[in-house]
């Protein structure tokens, strides 16, 4: 089997809805994920934005949600998960606004493209604390199993 990461709310390379952006609700997306290696003992998942601040001009990625140590009993996140409701274990890192969670999309000019990049690992991590996506994949190297992608765009309506 192939790992594979898939949304209800838009398909790969389409537009994300305004609800999961900050012109909504800034909810994060309901994410659903199979295809495990068996080997697998943790996931990691990684959003970010590579056409800051604009596409074409882009200077650098921002980070939008960092999360990891994701239990294999989890098959996928709902649509605006609070902290409270992650799966047991799993551990938040920092995204580029300093703080632990998700922050939606809210492109200053332009449609961005939105990664969200999940890891099977061979591994349960140790406590990183708060880590930047930085840290985390560095911590995860030489421990990814497999990965999957999913690309959303958004382009805010002026």
């Amino acid at each position: 089997m192939t790992l594979t990461l898939t949304s209800p709310a838009f398909t790969h390379n389409g537009a994300m809805p305004a609800r999961l952006t900050c012109d909504g609700r800034d909810s994060s997306p309901e994410l659903r994920w199979s295809g495990l290696p068996t080997e697998t003992k943790s996931l990691a998942l990684i959003v970010d934005d590579p056409d800051a601040p604009d596409p074409a001009a882009p200077r650098m990625t921002w980070v939008h949600w960092v999360l990891y140590n994701i239990p294999l009993s989890a098959t996928g996140l709902a649509e605006g998960i609070a902290p409270t409701d992650l799966p047991a274990g799993t551990r938040q890192g920092l995204n580029d606004w300093g703080r632990t969670g998700y922050g939606g999309p809210c492109p200053p000019i332009g449609r961005h493209r939105y990664f969200h990049k999940l890891y099977a690992l061979d591994t349960v991590l140790p406590d990183l604390g708060k880590p930047t996506k930085a840290v985390l994949e560095q911590a995860m190297r030489g421990h990814i199993l497999a990965s999957a992608e999913l690309v959303g765009t958004y382009q805010r309506s002026r």
